[in-house]
């Protein structure tokens, strides 16, 4: 049966009514331009073209359009037109879209905005001779202090829990590879990787490709399907000082470290943080020369702009045999960090270059883990836990692991990436919760020799306490977990006591 372009277009409004979504919502602000129409009978089989004017400086042009008269079959079709181009057609599958230099919703083409006069081109495949249609398209014009919310329009899930994620993988946009479907090797598209995150059970990942925002493109047209899966935007900017990934951030960042464009490393801090993104120094110790030029960080930094270290590094301990605590580990770097008064969060990350590979073999996508304990899955929340410090390190990357350490000083309660004031120093009573360890060694880290030696977890459930008489003096204090053999499973980060005064430079 042949079905006509009115049928279809009606079709895709209803899909639209019944709740299907691209992936981005409209600002929450009133709109930047409102425009007006009435069509009649006289328009059927017609396009219209609704000219306005893009202000300068616009990054983001993003569009809601409705009408009326869908109960008499009156459908209109959308399209776009810059100054200088056709920008894409959506006829009746959308009613609200949104395009930028980085990314655009499917249909419409990323690329620059110019200023001058666009058109909001109008389909009418249908409209009966005596109906009458009124349209209104809503505009917002963003510049580039807008901050990015995320490709995902709603929570993935709800509920505060741990969720689990990798926050460091490569495509095809950088240098990652994959099989064909002949079983040659070719740059991977991002989907592969997404597939591979999901079947691993993953709520979120980062692709962190090498300096370039290509890949936001495809995470935006994917994020819809994927939806228990959080796509996270990210980027390795990779310098000759040293590679940092940025999270949560779609705009350009300048990478050329000590060129006009980035000076210092805190031009490339101040252009992330301005746009509400986080950034996390990658692999810190790892040597820098011919096989991984400025892998190692040895940039001047102002360190308390930092707010995480890849302290676990997939590649780093494949490359060690599946060691993980030797000198191509951030845990000693981030330590002596903290010892100085700074609070980076550690995280951890694959570095996964090949989507192909599975099992529990560190560098396989979500081996090792980093999981937030955050309220809802969406990217503020994600974004907010790993600023916060809610982290904790699983280095097998499974999904039933869990633990959390929380310290009590008088009415004052911390949990992991918190802090306590001990004016006078005092009593601090700490409360060791795990799940599913069964037979695993607890090291509290932090204390030296004052550290107490807690017997090993002998419950899938389970809760330990202890009690110590902490000075005034700032220190910190943290937990790893350990298999009956020794091997180190999770990482957790501190809860910090009398943090209150400014660290000096290292």
């Amino acid at each position: 049966m042949r079905l006509s372009c009115a049928y279809l277009g009606l079709m895709a409004a209803l899909v639209l009514t019944l709740g299907a979504r691209p992936g981005w919502t409209a600002p929450g602000r009133p709109a930047d331009l409102v425009l007006t129409g009435i069509l009649t009978g006289a328009d059927h089989q017609t396009y219209q073209e609704v000219p306005f004017r893009l202000p300068a400086n616009t990054k983001r042009l993003t569009l809601e359009f409705d009408y009326t008269g869908r109960e008499e079959r009156t459908t209109i079709d959308l399209g776009l037109y810059d100054p200088d181009r056709f920008r894409g057609w959506s006829g009746g599958n959308k009613r609200e879209f949104t395009l930028a230099a980085s990314d655009a919703t499917p249909s419409y083409l990323a690329g620059p905005l110019p200023k001058g006069e666009w058109k909001l081109l109008l389909g009418i495949p249908n409209i009966r001779p005596a109906s009458q249609s009124t349209y209104t398209a809503k505009l917002w014009f963003d510049g580039q202090e807008a901050r990015f919310d995320g490709f995902a329009t709603q929570d993935l899930a709800t509920g505060p829990r741990w969720y689990r994620g990798d926050l460091h993988a490569h495509t095809a946009h950088s240098d990652g590879t994959c099989l064909t479907r002949k079983q040659a090797k070719t740059p991977c598209p991002v989907y592969r990787s997404l597939e591979t995150a999901a079947r691993n059970h993953l709520d979120f990942i980062a692709i962190t490709d090498h300096n370039t925002a290509s890949q936001f493109q495809a995470m935006r047209e994917l994020q819809p399907y994927f939806d228990d899966l959080l796509l996270i935007p990210g980027r390795e900017i990779t310098t000759f000082q040293g590679h940092a990934n940025v999270f949560g951030v779609i705009d350009p960042i300048d990478f050329q470290l000590t060129s006009p464009r980035a000076p210092d490393v805190k031009t490339i801090l101040d252009q992330a943080h301005q746009l509400g993104g986080l950034v996390s120094i990658n692999h810190p110790t790892v040597p820098s020369g011919e096989q991984c030029m400025g892998c190692g960080w040895t940039a001047q930094t102002p360190w308390d702009q930092i707010d995480a270290i890849e302290v676990i590094n997939g590649g780093s301990i494949r490359a060690a045999k599946g060691a993980v605590e030797t000198p191509l580990s951030g845990l000693a770097f981030w330590e002596k960090l903290l010892d100085l008064g700074y609070r980076p969060t550690a995280i951890a990350g694959s570095d996964n270059h090949n989507a192909d590979e599975m099992g529990t073999v560190a560098g396989t996508l979500g081996h090792p883990v980093t999981a937030v304990y955050a309220p809802a899955l969406n990217q503020g929340a994600v974004l907010k836990a790993l600023r916060s410090g809610h982290v904790v390190i699983d280095l097998e990357g499974t999904s039933d692991h869990s633990l959390q350490l929380t310290a009590r000083y008088n009415e004052q309660v911390a949990t992991l990436g918190e802090g306590l004031n001990l004016p006078k120093g005092g009593k601090v009573v700490f409360q060791i919760t795990t799940r599913n360890l069964v037979g695993a060694h607890i090291d509290i880290i932090g204390l030296g020799a004052k550290a107490p030696k807690l017997p090993p977890i002998a419950d899938a459930d389970s809760v330990q306490s202890f009690t110590l008489n902490l000075s005034k003096a700032r220190q910190w204090v943290r937990l790893n977990i350990r298999s009956a053999e020794g091997r180190l499973l999770m990482i957790s980060n501190p809860i910090y006591f009398n943090f209150s005064t400014k660290p000096p430079q290292p």
